[in-house]
């Protein structure tokens, strides 16, 4: 049985060339970074390097980059440390009903703690209007959490007109690029960001590294405290070989270039075309344009995303339902409930997320055997249908 990965919004496989310079950073520089000796500094001359290769591909100043521990601590390290430094009249939060947990749970916090927040909605293809934005920031409105792109959708926000209404109205904006930093071109002067969060995983690179992006000028409280680590801004021994990983992921990506992306696009685009043939009545969510480029999430009706996805994972095809963190849940993606889908349809919706390692060939594979599968549900499903007027 050939396996076939379709979930790389959930993560992506390391590199090898990702492990490669991992491995080395275990056996070279293995020693304290903050020591002074000389086995410190390997592993705080690394740091640095790493430091300037992610600055780098972000547009911006070496000094301007955190270490954190993912995508999930950076997202939360910009809204709570906004939010601890923000003076007593300014306690208003903007975002939106689609993003990414780490930011909607930490908004919903800080309104237990007093602060309002207000919950943008999305139009059907789930992009959120500027003017929306304006007409929500008030006096005391002290930060807006907009994501780049959907995890789920890959609807892509128009962050730049976002941006230029925040900077009007002397409001911070932080941005969860996520799922865009490694595939897109992501230049924080470009988008007009004042914090952005990226993470390694999400472009073959390994778990539990990150990094927030602070615009000059920006600061924050910090989340953690301890050590003098990162500027005094988030404390802790650094993850060296992770650190190094994460450049290393950066350098590979930057050296593929928009050719990666137009890949993954065809691969996308041949799978939709092909299942539409297969699944006239199949539905595909998000916006068709404005989107990324290897997210397609399609609704099947009547079937159960939960069973589909079983029965494709026993003949080798790995997708999801919604969110990778939220694989646990029952409850339908709030993200797809946004764009005004009702729960059934919701719960018959699921996730195929390609990358640079996929194949035309797989592609073609897969669309047969989701085809056969997703017909099989639907039989079973009519099959099992009360009986109407007995």
């Amino acid at each position: 049985m050939r396996e076939i990965y379709l979930d790389h919004s959930a993560t992506t496989p390391i590199a090898p060339e990702v492990q490669t310079a991992m491995l080395e950073a275990m056996r070279e520089a293995w020693g304290n970074p903050s020591s002074m000796h000389l086995f410190g500094r390997r592993a705080r001359d690394l740091i640095d390097e790493s430091r300037v290769t992610i600055a780098r591909a972000l547009g911006c100043l070496d000094a301007e980059v955190f270490f954190t521990s993912g995508g999930t601590e950076s997202d939360n390290m910009a809204i709570f440390g906004a939010a601890r430094v923000a003076p007593a009249h300014r306690r208003h939060i903007v975002t939106t009903t689609i993003e990414h947990h780490a930011v909607l749970h930490a908004c919903q916090r800080l309104q237990e703690d007093g602060w309002e927040v207000t919950y943008l909605p999305v139009d059907p293809y789930g992009m959120v209007d500027p003017d929306d934005v304006r007409r929500a920031i008030r006096e005391d409105t002290w930060l807006v959490s907009v994501m780049h792109a959907n995890n789920e959708i890959g609807t892509l926000q128009p962050i730049r007109e976002i941006a230029q209404i925040c900077r009007e109205r002397g409001v911070w904006l932080h941005c969860d690029a996520v799922q865009t930093f490694g595939l897109l071109e992501v230049k924080v002067d470009e988008l007009g960001v004042d914090m952005l969060s990226v993470s390694a995983h999400k472009l073959y690179g390994p778990k539990g590294i990150g990094a927030l992006y602070l615009r000059g000028g920006v600061k924050i409280a910090p989340l953690l405290v301890g050590g003098a680590q990162e500027r005094e801004l988030r404390a802790g021994t650094e993850n060296v070989p992770g650190i190094v990983g994460f450049a290393r992921a950066v350098e590979l990506c930057e050296q593929l270039g928009h050719e990666q992306a137009r890949h993954i696009w065809y691969l996308r685009e041949r799978l939709r075309q092909q299942l539409q043939e297969c699944l006239p009545d199949m539905q595909v969510n998000g916006h068709p344009i404005q989107c990324l480029p290897g997210i397609l999430s399609v609704t099947f009706p009547g079937v159960s995303a939960e069973s589909l996805l079983i029965a494709l994972d026993q003949r080798g095809i790995a997708a999801s339902a919604g969110a990778a963190c939220s694989a646990g849940s029952i409850e339908p993606s709030h993200v797809l409930l946004a764009l005004g889908m009702d729960e059934s349809r919701a719960m018959s919706t699921i996730r195929l997320s390609l990358g640079r390692g996929n194949t035309p060939e797989e592609i073609d594979i897969a669309v047969e055997i989701i085809a056969e599968e997703v017909k099989r549900l639907q039989r079973r499903a009519v099959a099992s249908a009360p009986v109407q007027g007995i």
